[in-house]
């Protein structure tokens, strides 16, 4: 299976379109160009995948989706997306999309013909909960993953999929892997037995919730043994999870940590198992806090210019260090099926050996008293920072 490295946008963020739009402010507007313009610099850090979060007909922010095969106006249209897969293919990025199946808008055409559970999602009263013991349910999921596949898509990621049964996905994947064989599905875990959930549902992958926090907060607070025992569980896993230091839901980590200990974290991220995606604008420094209020995503979801070259100038460095670092990770693919061992470990020192399939070897040390991080291998420095 291929490599994923993730440039991670949340596309009406990203293009400026109007997330909690009035009447006059749903009519078309062909947005997603703007986020063409953008793949050169994409793939010239070295990602091979843009993950997008929803870009579906919905209410207001996309996961209150009223129409799954539709672009939302605010967008644009068919043609537009069919213009973005294909500029994509050209420059060797797969395309993921967001696929928010566990629930939809109260307006959504299965809630009102009656296939919810009865329930709200996390409280949200406008986000309604499918019923997913409902054939028409899963055949709808199915038919949806297959029509946007058919058109390009090389994989998804399914929101909250915490909060599916994994039978669910069990009934789904079949459909659609029997015309799609090579597709790449990612579930949202926050917590629980990854391995079990993936083992269930024949998912490929969930997201690594448990070693983002390990990652940022080992760096904040000086505690390596977190990022090691974090590590460790890491390397039971019987999948290549999609690990991330950032996303829409959390806050930047260039607001959380220093800009050497994102630097750090990015290292980190770049020398351990997994599928790295990166957030869009991580790779600027750029900075935001998420807030337990509503409109509080705002601050993490910003829009980008309208191209690569009316960025500020004083993130430049940030983007340099993801071409070197995920070009590093590109040139070893092994990395993403790779286990790490501790070789020295402190509060505040942390080296561990990276081994590949094949007896690769890497050493990763990092002295946050010195400030300093560096990867050998063979025996000879190859990278510092």
């Amino acid at each position: 299976m291929e490599m994923h490295i993730c440039w991670h946008l949340y596309p009406l963020g990203f293009t400026a379109a109007p997330v909690r739009p009035t009447p006059e402010e749903r009519h078309l507007t062909h947005r997603l160009g703007h986020i063409e313009r953008w793949l050169d610099y994409a793939a010239g850090m070295h990602a091979n995948t843009l993950q997008l979060g929803p870009i579906f007909t919905s209410e207001t922010h996309g996961y209150d989706t009223l129409d799954h095969f539709s672009i939302d106006p605010r967008l644009g249209t068919l043609n537009d997306f069919d213009s973005l897969v294909a500029a994509a293919h050209t420059r060797g990025l797969g395309i993921v999309l967001d696929g928010v199946f566990n629930h939809v808008a109260s307006a959504h055409p299965l809630a009102q013909a009656g296939h919810t559970s009865g329930a709200v999602f996390e409280g949200h009263k406008d986000l309604v909960e499918l019923d997913h013991e409902s054939p028409q349910v899963i055949e709808y999921i199915a038919e949806v993953m297959n029509f946007w596949l058919d058109r390009g898509i090389t994989g998804w990621r399914l929101d909250a999929a915490y909060a599916v049964a994994p039978e669910t996905w069990a009934r789904v994947l079949p459909k659609v892997r029997e015309r799609h064989p090579d597709a790449w599905f990612v579930g949202e875990m926050i917590h629980g037995d990854y391995n079990e959930y993936v083992a269930a549902s024949g998912l490929d992958s969930v997201t690594q919730y448990e070693l983002w926090k390990a990652i940022w907060s080992s760096l904040k607070d000086g505690n390596f043994y977190e990022l090691d025992w974090c590590l460790q569980r890491n390397n039971d896993l019987n999948f290549a999870p999609m690990t991330f230091v950032g996303n829409h839901d959390v806050t930047r980590i260039a607001t959380t940590l220093s800009d050497r200990q994102a630097m750090f974290a990015l290292l980190i991220l770049c020398t351990v198992s997994g599928e790295p995606s990166i957030y869009y604008g991580d790779e600027q420094v750029f900075r935001g806090e998420k807030e337990e209020r509503h409109g509080g995503d705002d601050a993490v979801r910003p829009a980008f210019p309208e191209g690569p070259g009316l960025l500020a100038p004083d993130g430049q460095w940030m983007y340099e260090l993801h071409r070197k670092l995920l070009g590093f990770r590109a040139e070893r693919p092994w990395l993403a099926q790779a286990k790490t061992y501790p070789v020295h470990l402190a509060n505040t020192q942390y080296t561990y050996e990276v081994h590949g399939p094949a007896g690769e070897r890497l050493k990763v040390s990092i002295d946050l008293d010195a400030d300093t991080a560096a990867i050998e291998e063979h025996g000879h420095q190859v990278l510092s920072i």
